[in-house]
């Protein structure tokens, strides 16, 4: 993947993200849009030699639109100024969780996980991390999970906000309650794993990550690190799907 054109091409439209300039570079979005479905299609492969859930999947199931919907954002720019790609067994608008990977000038990332889940989702996914608290913490207390996304007691939540940021170098968990939820109990040692209000977790990378070929064998342990999680999510949210 050529992520140097691909993110010239995404520092340019940020400073000019208008239609007239759009469609005089339509031919140059094609092509790195062509480029970055090409690293799509090479990230399917290869977590699928891992996860042979995502199998069956094709690039079309798991990238975006450019276009921005403005219609409820005081933001009127109608271009993205990224490419990201989420590879998910159960599609990109599925609860089912999958793995990410985000070109964006300044904020490249690698993110894998569940977010935006319901209430009821959230109490049950709580129950199963009790119920099974060797093999959760097997899955987010590994020395290769805390290298690559941390724990949702280090850095990503600062006092007074409980509302991490993908800004960050590294995380686990966007959003969090400022106490135990209710009918859990408060004094549980593991509590911050209760208080997660999503099983998200990401690496930012620097520009440069992306170019090449060898992105693939980069992108491939950090994914399997984070599976084992993911998976356990995945095994209750699927219950409700």
């Amino acid at each position: 993947m050529d992520a140097k054109r691909i993110l010239t091409f995404l520092r340019q439209l940020m400073a000019n993200n208008n239609r007239e300039w759009f469609q005089e570079h339509k031919k140059e979005y094609e092509a790195i849009r062509a480029d970055f479905e090409q690293g799509v299609q090479q990230a399917l492969e290869r977590i699928a030699t891992f996860d042979a859930s995502i199998a069956h999947l094709k690039v079309k199931d798991c990238t975006y639109r450019f276009y921005r919907d403005t219609r409820f954002s005081n933001d009127k720019s109608p271009y993205k100024n990224h490419l990201g790609a989420y590879i998910a067994a159960h599609g990109k608008k599925a609860l089912h969780g999958g793995y990410y990977i985000h070109l964006e000038p300044g904020h490249c990332m690698v993110a894998c996980g569940n977010y935006w889940l319901p209430t009821n989702i959230l109490t049950s996914c709580r129950n199963e991390i009790m119920a099974n608290t060797e093999e959760w913490l097997r899955c987010v207390r590994s020395p290769e999970f805390l290298k690559y996304f941390g724990s949702p007691v280090a850095s990503s939540f600062k006092a007074p906000t409980d509302v991490a940021s993908w800004d960050q170098p590294q995380g686990f968990g966007l959003e969090r309650l400022k106490t135990c939820p209710a009918g859990f109990p408060r004094d549980w040692e593991y509590v911050e794993y209760l208080r997660q209000k999503d099983y998200c977790c990401w690496h930012q990378v620097a520009d440069d990550f992306y170019q090449g070929d060898g992105w693939l064998d980069a992108i491939e342990p950090m994914f399997r690190t984070a599976k084992p999680m993911m998976d356990m999510m995945n095994s209750v949210i699927d219950d409700y799907e």
